[in-house]
Order: C-alpha cells, then structure tokens, then sequence
C-alpha cells in the first residue's frame, strides 16, 4: 500500500498539502516510509508528553525535505537546509510566522550531525522520533541499505570488533553500530523516547551479537 496523506491521521489534511515536499530523495532510508514510521514515532510520544501536534506533524512531514547524501561535505548543514525549505512552504500556505519558526527549529534540531539541542518540546519529540528509526531491527536494516550505496565493505575479516585497529564506519558497515548506533540511545530527549529506546537499543545490540558470532 502507498503512503498517501491518510496514512498521516489525524493530520491528514496537513498531509495533503506536505506531503509532495516530504522527500526529495531516492534514497530508500529518508523516503515517504522513513517520514511514515517517524510520524509515527512522534505521535506516540506526543500523546504521552503532550506539545503542539500539528507544529510536530509539519515538522515531521518537512524534516527531510532537502537530501543530503551521508558521505557529502554539506552534511552537516541537511537539517539547516531544510529548515530554511520547510520555512519557505510554510509561509507559501500562510502559517502564522511563530509556527513556522517553530517548525523550522524543530527541523534544525533533529540532526545527529548538526547537534543542536533542541529548546522545544516538539523539537525534542521530533529528534527522539527520528532516533528511534536508526536503532532496533530498522536502524539494522538502515545501516547496512546506506553501506550499500556508499560502496562500504560489510565488516573487516581480520578485525570485525575494530580490537586492534580504528574504527572506520565509511570503510565497514558494522563499524557503524559503536561509531553511531550504539550511542544514540544515551541522548533521548523525552521520557516515552527513552524508554522505546532502550527496547530498540537491546535489539540492535542482539543483532550486533549475533552478527559477530556467525562470522567468527
């Protein structure tokens, strides 16, 4: 089944004027089922802390709305980049200047690379949202999908755990799991994410196990 603006309910509405911005990408980690599984994440945080929902869903559908490949030099600036796209949409449907602000900071703030802390509780659900995907089975899933287009070997056959050597995760994908992965769970935001990250967090560490002991 596509994803389609109902699939955003109760923001259906917002959906159907978002969603043609959502991702501009074809890479298969931030597509509409990245933003769909977010949204999903996110709704389920707001319900338990609360916060601004519609301020929440436009920054979901818009926090990906400029790509930027993981191994390209403007990294780092994707979530400023698409704070400024998702701001200018925003003010094309006429939002009220404080909501877009709110947005935007939400989106800017959401980015592992960009590490910004967020002052919001909105942008605080939309960082722990977006998290909660890079870990568990999906962050697993991810990791290895984005080493695929990179051209990453998937481990090092002398070193698997990185003992004796640096780690290299543009190299080896698994490499990605403690250079990364392992240390998202430290940093969520809200009570509700932190505690869906610590389920998710185990999963990745059984994977990661698991991994190792069948190529050992």
């Amino acid at each position: 089944m596509a994803v389609t603006a109902q699939s955003f309910a109760p923001h259906q509405a917002l959906a159907v004027d978002l969603l043609a911005h959502a991702a501009d990408t074809t890479d298969g980690s931030h597509d509409l089922a990245h933003i769909l599984r977010v949204f999903r994440n996110a709704m389920r945080i707001h319900a338990a802390e609360g916060g601004d929902g519609e301020v929440l869903a436009a920054a979901v559908l818009l926090h990906d709305c400029v790509a930027v490949e993981k191994n390209s030099p403007l990294r780092a600036q994707a979530s400023r980049l698409a704070a400024e796209k998702a701001s200018a949409i925003l003010r094309g449907l006429d939002w009220p200047e404080a909501r877009v602000v709110a947005v935007a900071h939400a989106i800017l703030t959401h980015s592992f690379s960009a590490n910004i802390p967020p002052e919001t509780l909105e942008a605080r659900i939309l960082q722990d949202a977006d998290r909660l995907d890079a870990i568990g089975m999906v962050g697993a899933a991810r990791c290895f999908y984005v080493a695929g287009r990179l051209n990453s070997e998937l481990y090092d056959p002398a070193d698997p755990r990185a003992e004796h050597r640096a780690i290299d995760d543009r190299r080896y994908s698994i490499d990605h799991f403690p250079a990364k992965l392992f240390r998202l769970a430290e940093g969520f935001q809200t009570t509700t994410g932190a505690t869906l990250a610590r389920e998710r967090h185990e999963r990745l560490q059984q994977f990661y196990d698991l991994f190792l002991e069948e190529i050992s």
